[in-house]
């Protein structure tokens, strides 16, 4: 029988983390926490992410926490899941495919446009410096905020405002991501976007989406197109009518 070596570096790497912690009832190998392997086994590796970061970050993150608590059961379904009218947490096959491709580094400053209830704030700030998730329905961002106080995300900050906006004050970022359908990005959030720094998003046209990285030189802007994933258009992200990218 031929035996996957990333499968049981996944599984050896979960139980030394369990074994590690001192606190042994409290990360004791739950049902979410065997989810949180089948996702990263079934989802995530077999879509060719390698980079262990983000592995390690999507074994490490309960991504149960951070869905609506009658959600709780489907966190780790293969899906997008709704987390309020018109939003949605993404699949983590779309989240960690898009972050491998991003290539996130220890040093970075990433703006999360769309944030939710955080989980992808968590994921993020285990790859970069600082996060700024902006997020602009005001339950989600109280709750976010929550979320990953307890969760002791001291590095990630949830800001309150208007998604198409972004937010100017913490700009110029590294890196942007956007967790929601666009059909096109507003300039006011391409402007925040660092000289040399990376933009990734789900562009949609119709029913069918495409994960598209958009690279910044000398102020121009030149896109690249990844892999197919589909979410929900946010608003403040759909093109004025004859618009085309």
């Amino acid at each position: 029988m031929k035996i996957n070596q990333g499968t049981v570096a996944t599984h050896r790497y979960l139980w030394q983390h369990i074994l590690n912690n001192n606190h042994t009832d409290e990360f004791r190998m739950s049902e979410f926490a065997t989810r949180r392997v089948m996702m990263v086994d079934t989802q995530v590796r077999p879509s060719d992410v390698t980079k262990f970061p983000i592995i390690e970050a999507m074994l490490t993150v309960p991504r149960e926490a951070y869905v609506p608590d009658d959600k709780r059961e489907a966190a780790y379904v293969g899906e997008n899941l709704t987390i309020a009218p018109g939003r949605v947490m993404l699949e983590a096959r779309t989240l960690a495919k898009l972050l491998d491709a991003l290539d996130v580094q220890p040093a970075e400053l990433v703006l999360v446009v769309g944030c939710g209830l955080g989980y992808s704030a968590a994921i993020i700030a285990r790859l970069a410096e600082t996060v700024v998730a902006v997020e602009e329905n005001e339950t989600l961002a109280v709750e976010a905020q929550r979320l990953l106080s307890e969760g002791n995300v001291d590095n990630a900050v949830v800001v309150t405002g208007v998604l198409s906006e972004g937010s100017a004050k913490c700009a110029p970022y590294d890196v942007i991501t956007i967790e929601g359908g666009v059909e096109f990005v507003p300039e006011a959030i391409l402007a925040q976007l660092k000289d040399g720094g990376r933009i990734g998003a789900v562009f949609m046209d119709g029913a069918v989406g495409t994960v598209r990285i958009g690279y910044k030189r000398e102020g121009r802007m030149t896109w690249r197109s990844m892999f197919n994933a589909s979410a929900p258009v946010l608003e403040g992200f759909r093109s004025p009518r004859g618009f085309t990218l």
